[in-house]
């Protein structure tokens, strides 16, 4: 055992393009115990073998079966315990949004929450995985607590709960991600089923620091962003965390994805 556990978040904006763009070469640097990824959007079958099966990693992907879209993955330097896929909601069981590894001490999640779109269908099933997802919450962390073990859903969230989250909130109040029922059900995610958001927990103030910036446009360069990647722990780990730090990539053309990666380190034992 050592003393902390770091965890790692990042939505790739597609696996195979993010592996000729730079992220092989970022996951043999990482000093991160676990990984977790968004929107890998390929399966295992697809991919070069050094992001299947990268030395030193156990690695367990959940593609969805909407090819080409969404998928998470989970990066472990420790072979999980256990692995589940999806939550206990039939619709998105296999929609490569959810999957979490339990590793001692600790269960690590890697989410993707629905993006939606104000008034389409997108918006409605983002809707849906939240009515459902936040019940889910209160029974994994329950559930971990009877086994002695702490949570942490690290991913990519797409809401920003405050306007400290996003530089242009006056402009957003009218769109997903910053609707004020989605804010609200974020909050209820703090209140409700007790996690926390360990960014905020050593920062409370803000502005940022942003994970998210559109590929259109100044914004990267001008930090026009959104802070929608986050890892939300239950409060044991979160009275953990000594250091949360946004991988900001040091110019435009050195991103291999429009989110950075996420990483926070906890004081805890893990193996090591």
């Amino acid at each position: 055992m050592h003393g902390v556990l770091t965890v790692s978040t990042v939505n790739v904006n597609g696996l195979r393009a993010a592996a000729k763009k730079g992220f092989v070469e970022w996951l043999a640097a990482t000093k991160a115990d676990v990984v977790a990824c968004q929107e890998v959007r390929a399966e295992a079958s697809q991919l070069p073998a050094e992001v299947v099966e990268p030395g030193g990693w156990f690695s367990v992907h959940a593609p969805s079966a909407v090819k080409g879209r969404n998928g998470v993955a989970v990066y472990s330097r420790v072979e999980p315990e256990e692995v589940r896929v999806g939550f206990g909601e039939p619709e998105f069981e296999d929609s490569g949004r959810y999957l979490e590894v339990h590793l001692p001490n600790v269960v690590v999640a890697s989410l993707y929450l629905p993006s939606g779109d104000v008034g389409t269908e997108r918006q409605d099933e983002k809707e849906r995985f939240m009515a459902a997802f936040l019940p889910y919450l209160v029974e994994l962390r329950a559930k971990a607590a009877a086994a002695g073990r702490e949570v942490v859903v690290a991913g990519d969230w797409n809401i920003a709960h405050d306007t400290v989250d996003l530089k242009n909130w006056r402009g957003n109040r009218k769109n997903s991600g910053f609707l004020p029922e989605e804010r609200a059900w974020l909050g209820r995610v703090y209140t409700e089923a007790g996690f926390t958001d360990v960014q905020r927990r050593l920062d409370p103030e803000g502005p940022g620091p942003y994970t998210w910036w559109s590929y259109r446009g100044q914004a990267f360069d001008n930090d026009s962003g959104w802070r929608i990647d986050c890892q939300l722990a239950t409060p044991g780990l979160a009275e953990k965390v000594v250091e949360v730090v946004v991988e900001r990539a040091a110019a435009y053309d050195q991103r291999w994805s429009d989110h950075a990666p996420v990483t926070a380190t906890y004081d805890i034992d893990f193996p090591g």
